[in-house]
């Protein structure tokens, strides 16, 4: 069983007290969000292959990793240079490697991955901005990583709400951010991912058939996975959809691009 943390909320960054009492009381209750139905889920390590986490600010957890020990970890955590104008709470991106080299340092570097996304393009968060930006911070993160999944903002009618200014990403800027990315994450031996995002960015040697495949996480937790055929699979991806204990319309980050809430 791979239990899913991330897509619905930031439960390291918000909910690691209410996560490690559940650890401890060995079991998980969580909500459908389409139809409310309850589902019941073992935290027994012989029963969990992969706790995985997705996150803008892992500290809260990192720093209770020790009470985690008996379980294999997948990470995601997203660091984006932007400001508080369109990421209200989350930490600066700084502060979020320091706490990537840690969680890598104690892991190990198949066991964290670093996203990128969504990416949109403004007068201040430019191509070039972008770009340098990407630079400086595969310069520091390639080390405890040996990739980075990106992907472009979704116009959500939730998302349109809360971001108006935003817009698509065009084709051309689209090549332009793949192009370089590409160049830069060659110099520093990252490989390159995207997420949904279709086959146009391959052309640069990025992978766009899943950042959380079977391949990934066996990679992370160092051992082979049965997985039913047919099942557990994202519908545009080879990706791996664990059963996500999170719930939507909890994430406190205040992110103005953010899917999960709907205020």
């Amino acid at each position: 069983m791979i239990l899913n943390t991330g897509t619905r909320t930031d439960i390291p960054a918000f909910f690691s007290k209410w996560f490690l009492n559940r650890i401890e009381e060995g079991f998980v209750i969580s909500k459908n969000p389409y139809n409310n139905q309850l589902y019941k889920y073992n935290f027994n390590p012989k029963t969990v292959d992969c706790l995985c986490f997705c996150s803008k600010n892992p500290k809260p957890l990192v720093k209770n990793l020790d009470k985690l020990s008996d379980y294999k970890q997948f990470w995601f955590v997203t660091i984006n240079p932007y400001d508080r104008d369109i990421e209200v709470n989350v930490p600066g991106y700084k502060n979020v490697m320091a706490t990537f080299k840690e969680l890598s340092e104690t892991l190990g570097r198949n066991c964290i991955s670093w996203r990128y996304d969504p990416i949109f393009i403004t007068e201040k968060y430019s191509l070039d901005f972008h770009i340098d930006k990407f630079e400086e911070m595969a310069s520091q993160l390639h080390e405890y990583t040996s990739d980075c999944t990106i992907s472009f903002i979704d116009l959500y009618q939730k998302v349109l709400r809360n971001f108006p200014e935003a817009r698509e990403v065009t084709t051309d800027e689209r090549l332009v951010i793949g192009e370089n990315f590409a160049r830069i994450a060659d110099k520093y031996d990252i490989a390159m991912k995207t997420c949904v995002e279709g086959t146009l960015l391959d052309q640069f040697g990025f992978d766009s058939s899943g950042c959380m495949t079977q391949q990934v996480l066996e990679k992370a937790i160092g051992n082979n996975l049965k997985v039913p055929k047919g099942k557990y699979r994202n519908r545009e991806c080879n990706c791996l959809m664990g059963r996500d204990i999170g719930l939507y319309n909890t994430c406190m980050h205040g992110c103005r691009y953010c899917y999960a809430n709907t205020t």
